[in-house]
């Protein structure tokens, strides 16, 4: 494995989300939720570059390839939280999380900026893990020879 691919398309699930996110802000569609879910083909766009390199480069098994995918996504996701944190500081910190909440499944209370990045993470594993193993479904017989007869 190239630890630099993942940082690479990590990098640019990041960027992409950021992009994204920021033009739904700019748009006004931000509270749209259904729109929040094209995200994941930002993040499956990321994984599925990780893994066609590693096929390019000849790097075989489902387990590798698999585990290459995951740390991609979690990278992306990983830096995505923490520019949302920076992000959410510099609109007004807790003032602005407050109108954020209503639109997300874990909202409501009085959540703080951190547990807010909490929840995120938990939703980012679970969201990274189902990307992950949807894209394997594709790449498996590609990566592995599995269930052939010699």
């Amino acid at each position: 494995m190239k630890y630099s691919r993942e940082l690479t398309n990590g990098f640019l699930i990041f960027i992409g989300i950021g992009l994204y996110f920021i033009l739904l802000e700019l748009l006004g569609l931000s509270s749209v939720f259904w729109l929040r879910i094209f995200n994941a083909f930002i993040v499956m766009f990321g994984v599925n570059r990780t893994i066609s390199a590693n096929v390019k480069d000849g790097l075989r098994g489902y387990n590798k390839n698999f585990l290459s995918g995951l740390i991609t996504s979690l990278i992306g996701a990983a830096l995505s939280i923490g520019g949302l944190l920076i992000y959410v500081e510099a609109m007004g910190g807790i003032n602005y999380l407050r109108k954020l909440p209503d639109s997300f499944i874990f909202g409501g209370g009085k959540l703080s900026i951190y547990m807010y990045c909490i929840g995120l993470a938990f939703e980012a594993v679970a969201a990274s893990l189902a990307v992950c193993f949807c894209l394997m479904q594709y790449w498996k017989d590609k990566v592995e020879q599995i269930n052939r007869v010699n």
